[in-house]
């Protein structure tokens, strides 16, 4: 049973939000500011997070800055701003995906079970005798351990971030289009997804490139898309 913990000052949504998951055998736990979000983190073994932007003491924003700090489980933003800015704030901060209110709860738990699909393929797969290794100049991804590193050094990605850079070291000079990594990653049908890759590409570069405006190894192709360069 996944544990996964809901933050919002609103008790009615959270109470809402957790028939729904509880109904689809999930364990919820509760919080009502990001201070208690923190708190229980430290505390409870807890393998997604869904909290909201407005909320006192500690709001979301600032509270998934902290939790990035120190874990990578997948974070869902809830926030009643509809702008594309708020949406790109969040995704900036570390979130993995975001959903605005009003929501329906049924896409509100089909996101959550799509990310723990990636959170778990990510980090609970036990590895093969053969190794699938995909390498490209200094960067190594070992798709068996989850692991990536940069010129020997260990790089600590997200759950989509990961998946992200597999897609595309995994076909070296390939160009794939925003829409098609949005597609791939989310499952999806990329309706307004620039943002939401471009967020994460920028990402993946700050943490495998020495110098992230001059990428030695993901490369943007105007107008087109991204890929890894051929080393």
């Amino acid at each position: 049973m996944y544990n996964i913990l809901v933050c919002d000052d609103d008790r009615e949504i959270i109470d809402a939000i957790e028939i729904y998951l509880t109904q689809e055998g999930y364990h919820v736990l509760k919080a009502y500011d990001g201070m208690q979000a923190i708190q229980m983190l430290e505390r409870e073994e807890i393998q997604l997070l869904i909290i909201d932007v407005m909320m006192p003491k500690l709001d979301g924003i600032r509270a998934t800055l902290k939790i990035r700090e120190k874990s990578s489980i997948p974070i869902i933003i809830l926030s009643a701003k509809s702008e594309d800015v708020d949406k790109i704030l969040g995704l900036n901060i570390g979130a993995d995906d975001y959903v605005t209110k009003p929501f329906n709860p049924l896409e509100l738990v089909a996101r959550v079970k799509s990310q723990l699909r990636r959170y778990t393929k990510l980090g609970n797969l036990p590895a093969d005798d053969g190794e699938n290794v995909y390498q490209v100049g200094g960067l190594l991804v070992n798709d068996d351990l989850k692991e990536v590193s940069v010129e020997g050094e260990p790089v600590k990605l997200t759950p989509i971030e990961y998946n992200i850079l597999l897609l595309l070291v995994k076909n070296p000079g390939k160009v794939f289009s925003i829409e098609q990594i949005y597609e791939s990653i989310w499952n999806e049908e990329a309706i307004g997804a620039d943002n939401t890759v471009a967020v994460h590409i920028r990402h993946i570069r700050e943490k495998i490139e020495i110098n992230p405006k001059e990428p030695r190894y993901l490369k943007v192709v105007w107008g087109i898309g991204y890929k890894i360069e051929k080393q």
